[in-house]
This record gives structure tokens, sequence and C-alpha cells, in this order.
């Protein structure tokens, strides 16, 4: 493995500010970001616009194995914090629909699915200089990432920022529509048989609910200078 802190894996549940908080750590850093969120999101929306049964879990693995997906830096001053392109399309924001964020879960939970994009994301990871953030980064895709560290934050806390930013993106959103989904896919993802939601023995915990993003950060940096 790359000397200490070139790799950086940073896990939580929907909404606990992995990918803002992954994003300004990259920057700082100078590494590479890459959110696998977003890499799940775009092969359910590429099930939704194929149209495969949603109970065909064969199909919707073709699919997966079958669909190129590929995170950029910004390429577009639209607020993104980077570009998904899907098949080669711009799908930033189509990725963070309702429609997607309503049948995430339900795609990531199927075993092939995870397989399919197993390997896709260990390629990105090997080019060292990266923070990734996800669901099972430092205990399924990176388990010997040079740092792990799990956000958490409370149920409440992070129903009222997913509506926040839908609302920041001119988008209609009910927070109890959101909470429910929210506790949702919290169920799905840390009870599926494979890769479920957790902390790596060896990740520090990090609370976000009464912090910052700056002051999160602030605190990963400190782990990667303790060292």
């Amino acid at each position: 493995m790359p000397k200490r802190g070139t790799v950086i894996a940073i896990d939580g549940p929907v909404a606990s500010g992995k990918t803002v908080v992954g994003k300004r750590l990259a920057e700082q850093l100078g590494y590479t970001f890459v959110d696998t969120g977003a890499i799940y999101r775009a092969v359910t929306l590429a099930v939704l616009r194929s149209g495969v049964p949603r109970d065909d879990e064969d199909a919707i693995v073709r699919v997966a194995e079958h669909t190129a997906v590929d995170i950029t830096s910004p390429t577009v001053q639209d607020g993104r914090l980077y570009t998904v392109l899907l098949d080669g399309e711009d799908a930033t924001w189509a990725v963070r629909s309702p429609e997607v964020e309503a049948h995430v879960s339900q795609v990531s939970r199927i075993p092939g699915v995870r397989q399919a994009l197993l390997g896709k994301q260990r390629t990105l990871a090997a080019r060292g200089r990266i923070v990734m953030v996800g669901r099972d980064v430092g205990t399924v895709v990176l388990p010997e990432a040079d740092l792990k560290i799990f956000l958490v934050a409370s149920t409440a806390v992070r129903a009222r920022r997913r509506y926040q930013e839908l609302r920041d993106r001119g988008q209609n959103a009910s927070r109890e529509d959101i909470l429910q989904n929210l506790v949702e896919r919290d169920k799905i993802d840390s009870e599926r048989a494979i890769a479920p939601l957790k902390p790596a023995a060896d990740a520090v915990i990090v609370d976000t609910d009464r912090l910052s993003i700056n002051k999160v950060v602030a605190a990963i940096q400190q782990e990667l200078d303790d060292e």
C-alpha cells in the first residue's frame, strides 16, 4: 500500500456528510475524489431507463455489467461536486432524482451489482492519492485503506440536510417523505447480507450532528497529522 494518508476511505449512512466532507478533504490534500454512491446511483438510473423488471436481479446485474460509469472533476460550474458520466452522458443531476433516490438501495444490495462495480472502484483507488466515500469502502472495497473514517449523524439531522439540499436545487421536497426514505434506506443498508453498512473495526468514528463541514474535515486532518 502507499504510505499513510494516500488512500482514505470515508463511509457512513445517507446524508451523514460523506460527499461534501470527502470533496473538501480531497481538495485540501490535492487528492482525487470518488463518490461510490454516485456510481450506484448511475447504475440505478440505467436500470430504470432500461425498463427491466425491478424483480429481475439477473437482468439488473447485466445492466450493471454493461454500463460505463465515470466520475470526473466538475465539468460545469453549476454547484456540482463532480461530474457523473453514464455511458458518456452527463448524468450528474439525473442520478440525484427522487426516483433514483427511491430505488438505489434496492439495486445496490444485489450481490451481482456490487460485484460488477467492485473492480472498477478498486482500479480507481489503485492510482493512489484518493479520497473515496461510500457505505462499504473501508470494510469491503478498500479494506487496506491507509485511513478509514465512519461519519454518523442522527436521522433528524440527516433528513434536514437532505431536505435543504433538494430545496437548494429547486426541487419540491417533503420532510416527512425524506425522513421515511432515510429510515427505510438505513434498514436496507444495515441489514443486507452482502456488505452491510457498518464501520470497519479500525475506523475512526466522527459524529457530525453538531460539527460544521470545516470542523469535520479538521478532525480528519488531525488523524492524518497524528500518524
